[in-house]
């Protein structure tokens, strides 16, 4: 499994940005999708995943601010970040689960929130 994400720029704090994460590769049925990022000179961190029957999770950061979507049919995975903050800068990375539960990773898309 191929994950790509983008989506990622160049923003003002409390303007939005939609991520976009596209799965692709041989044979595969996707069981959760999720969210991380990694701010600078801190770790990874869990943002907000979405189950194949379209259960969301959310870090408490991100609740009633972001919302995270998916398209079964078409392996994609959205994003919509609105209101977006200072401490919301970070490499942004998509992570699927299968039902054979392998975990893959995307490349990571850079989201830069200025003042």
């Amino acid at each position: 499994v191929q994950l790509q994400a983008y989506g990622g720029g160049l923003v003002q704090a409390g303007e939005f940005l939609r991520l976009s994460c596209v799965a692709s590769g041989s044979r595969f049925s996707i069981a959760l999708m999720r969210w991380y990022r990694q701010a600078p000179g801190k770790p990874r961190e869990w943002v907000a995943d979405i189950s194949s029957g379209g259960d969301t999770n959310y870090e408490d950061a991100v609740k009633g601010r972001f919302t995270i979507s998916r398209d079964n049919a078409r392996n994609t995975m959205d994003l919509q970040m609105t209101s977006l903050k200072n401490e919301d800068t970070a490499v942004y990375y998509c992570n699927v689960i299968t039902e054979s539960s392998r975990s893959y990773w995307g490349q990571g898309t850079l989201v830069t929130v200025s003042s």
